[in-house]
């Protein structure tokens, strides 16, 4: 299996003759190596509807006929949009083709924005975690440190865990490096940080923060075989 990341939040899993993307904000996303016309995912996975993570959906999903997975709310409304779409919600999975998939909780938003100023419900934000090839990946999606991390990692003990540490918006790296003790994952990888100012952090200093010496720093494009 090659696990490979992509900046800001985007994941890309390559196991089982499939291309799962995880998030795939790609224009717009100036520290990203991905361009939109190259990519042709079978699989993507939304972990919430705010526009830096429902990114280019819309337009990878229709051009590669893609399967969008999504909590309920985010894939009705993608399902309306003309694409193939499989709702789920927080704690429940589900075994595909490619491998299992199962959302859990976040703590953060989901919405888009609309010309008056509003926001369109895009149901709760989520983490998840994909089971495929005897290995689990945890995205987690943009969240809070929550006390239930310890259960997400016993429950389903985790080979590869991507979490963000921009703070303000999500996780500092500081909470981030607890979140990593709860998860006891083999390896842990910073993502959501350095795409805007406000979100701007040292992911080596992250690194040097866990207990577990577990942590490794992606560039956008740099892949982990597990």
């Amino acid at each position: 299996m090659k696990v490979s990341y992509h900046g800001h939040s985007i994941v890309k899993i390559k196991a089982n003759g499939k291309e799962i993307l995880i998030d795939p904000f790609i224009q717009g996303n100036d520290i990203t190596d991905l361009k939109v016309e190259e990519e042709h995912p079978d699989v993507i996975v939304l972990t919430h509807g705010h526009s830096d993570h429902l990114g280019d959906t819309i337009e990878l999903a229709k051009r590669s006929d893609s399967l969008v997975i999504a909590v309920n709310e985010l894939a009705v409304y993608l399902s309306h949009q003309g694409l193939n779409t499989h709702p789920m919600h927080i704690g429940g999975s589900y075994t595909f083709d490619f491998g299992k998939v199962k959302f859990t909780q976040a703590f953060h938003g989901s919405g888009l924005p609309q010309e008056d100023g509003t926001f369109l419900y895009m149901g709760m934000p989520a983490g998840v975690l994909l089971m495929m090839e005897e290995k689990t990946i945890y995205h987690a999606g943009d969240t809070a440190l929550f006390s239930d991390m310890k259960l997400i990692g016993a429950l389903h003990p985790i080979d590869l865990a991507f979490l963000p540490i921009g703070d303000n918006f999500t996780m500092g790296p500081d909470d981030a490096a607890i979140a990593a003790e709860f998860l006891q994952a083999k390896q842990v990888v910073p993502m959501h940080f350095n795409t805007f100012p406000p979100i701007k952090q040292d992911p080596h200093a992250f690194i040097r923060k866990l207990k577990a010496k577990n942590g490794r720093v992606l560039e956008p494009g740099e892949a982990i075989e597990l």
